[in-house]
């Protein structure tokens, strides 16, 4: 692959003088920034899809790039759903250019034109639908973003490009819509002025790109087809789903679609710790009235485009618990029951109950609720409203447990999260770019693919499916309610939260075994592959002590031999967990 990095005229930021205080992030070059091996690939995808010259491509393609590298830097693309890891931004970008690029060969533009005047156009068409792909999320780093340098002074991306080191936080009550329309502010700061006098020598075309880079996409035309597109499959690719579906509404990974959904309703729309609110936030726990909470999640996720919600609040509250996002009640059920009081107002609800750490991870969370909630009644039933008299048929009372509203929280969450995310999981992005699966809607051709030698084996394809999931982190780890771990330096699998969650997503190829008993079968063929270490005593499972700020207790599961069986790339151990036989 060329260099293409030899000529390059990015502005280099200046080195900081002073140490870079903890939680800043150091301002980078385009060079460094793209030098990652991942976006090197998307380069070089982006290069052989415009067929020009390395002297062209350079002036049309990547000095535009590096500026927008030097602006988006290592901010995220979102703060909860797709690319939601510093760089994300930056990642987005350039699989949106590749994406939009690679649809963009199945359509001869301007749509119309003679022959000769569509060959003639190529070059600026194919410029002008990869600058409104660059382009189409840089609003977010003008309004949805608070940035500010180490000296306590704020950055505007219309001060030009970070050059020191910086941090950054998501701006509450921030409109989800304005960043369409903010892109105004940004782009002839990463588009030169030759660039825009060339492309404004074509009318038809100049005339699509300011509609979408003003959030017109619905008189954008091909320009706006071709970059929401390429953003669905985009988006669909980081956060688990098959790209090759994502044109017809991606299912997997559903885990990560409901909770980027509690993210997005809990932290934007729904109301907390007041009459008529939607929830309320204890000191230990997160309450959500359970219809309100369920309706709400499927509305939003329907509106999303996410295929497979289940249409039953019943099912949808499995599907909860099956993922671990909802807590369960002591006989299992995911349904809570109990009183809240506050001051001289007091009504039961049904909820949900979820750990904060979910939703909030390590960041600021809201203030905790004054009054008391005080669990009162466990019910199976699909509550349709909040009860007065919660039936509920062989429901049996428990004992009343008042939770009290501290206000000294622990600083640090139960989870803990990844300080970085692994983009690794672009390649099968970049291989999908040569395939002509998307031009020919080909569904059969987007099956997860097995490998031959053990096609049929359960185990085999239970430790498939872990790879896949840490690659494309649609499984969470060393999270409090997370399947997975890291312990002693290599993975740590939570028994049998991590075999029901793969049965649950699907029924294992060959297995004839009841659903119920389906992840015993899966359990059984993967201890046969000998992956994982025994006790001194020669048992299978070890115990791992949790001991959070403010949860105790025991994990049982499966320590593997070797930590690349999954993953080349293994976080730190979590801080929580200790094997209690060292």
């Amino acid at each position: 692959m060329p260099s293409w990095f030899t000529h390059e005229k990015a502005k280099v930021p200046t080195p900081s003088v002073a140490p870079i205080a903890e939680g800043y992030y150091a301002p980078m070059t385009a060079k460094a920034l793209l030098a990652a091996e991942h976006r090197q690939k998307l380069l070089e995808r982006i290069w052989q899809y415009t067929a020009l010259s390395q002297p062209q491509f350079e002036q049309l393609y990547l000095n535009p790039i590096r500026r927008y590298a030097g602006y988006v830097q290592q901010l995220p693309a979102s703060e909860s759903h797709h690319h939601a890891y510093p760089g994300g931004m930056l990642d987005h970008g350039l699989e949106l250019v590749a994406c939009s690029l690679k649809l963009r060969q199945s359509h001869l533009l301007p749509s119309g034109a003679a022959p000769e005047d569509q060959a003639a156009q190529a070059d600026a068409w194919s410029a002008g639908i990869a600058y409104g792909a660059l382009l189409h999320d840089i609003g977010k780093i003008a309004v949805d973003l608070q940035v500010e340098y180490q000296d306590g002074q704020p950055w505007h991306p219309w001060h030009g490009a970070l050059d020191q080191p910086y941090r950054f936080r998501y701006l509450k009550g921030r409109d989800y819509q304005l960043h369409g329309a903010a892109a105004g502010l940004l782009y002839t700061q990463v588009l030169d002025r030759a660039v825009l006098d060339w492309l404004s020598g074509y009318p038809a075309l100049w005339g699509k790109l300011l509609y979408l880079l003003a959030n017109h996409y619905e008189h954008a035309g091909i320009l706006g087809e071709l970059v929401l597109q390429a953003d669905r499959v985009s988006t669909a690719q980081n956060i688990g789903a098959n790209p090759n579906k994502a044109l017809q509404a991606p299912i997997y990974s559903l885990q990560h679609h409901l909770l980027s959904g509690l993210r997005h309703l809990v932290k934007n729309e729904f109301k907390l710790n007041q009459p008529g609110a939607a929830g309320w936030l204890t000191d230990e726990h997160l309450w959500l009235v359970s219809k309100t909470a369920t309706d709400k999640l499927r509305a939003y996720l329907l509106a999303q485009s996410v295929d497979g919600i289940p249409s039953s609040n019943i099912a949808l509250f499995d599907e909860l618990q099956s993922h671990g996002l909802v807590d369960a009640t002591a006989d299992g059920k995911a349904i809570w029951t109990a009183t809240v009081t506050d001051g001289d107002w007091q009504q039961p609800f049904t909820f949900l109950r979820l750990q904060p750490s979910l939703i909030w991870a390590d960041e600021t969370r809201p203030p905790i609720f004054t009054g008391t909630l005080k669990t009162v009644l466990e019910v199976t039933s699909d509550p349709a409203d909040p009860p007065t008299s919660p039936g509920g048929g062989n429901a049996t009372p428990t004992p009343a447990a008042p939770i009290s509203a501290k206000a000294d929280r622990p600083k640090h969450p139960e989870a803990y999260p990844p300080d970085t995310v692994d983009s690794d999981y672009l390649g099968p992005l970049v291989e999908l770019f040569d395939t002509p699966e998307l031009e020919q809607g080909d569904a059969s051709s987007s099956e997860p693919q097995t490998t031959p030698e053990h096609s049929n084996d359960l185990g085999q394809q239970f430790v498939e499916w872990l790879r896949a999931g840490l690659k494309n982190h649609s499984l969470i780890i060393n999270d409090s309610q997370a399947k997975v771990h890291t312990v002693n330096g290599t993975f740590f699998l939570v028994t049998p939260g991590v075999f029901q969650r793969y049965t649950s997503e699907r029924q294992p190829e060959g297995s004839h075994i009841e659903s119920s008993e389906a992840w015993l079968s899966v359990q059984k063929r993967f201890e046969k592959l000998n992956l994982h270490l025994r006790r001194p005593d020669g048992q299978n499972i070890w115990t791992c002590q949790v001991k959070g700020p403010r949860k105790r207790g025991k994990l049982n599961g499966y320590l593997l031999k070797d930590s690349q069986t999954l993953s080349e790339n293994l976080l730190e151990d979590n801080p929580f967990l200790r094997s209690t036989e060292g």
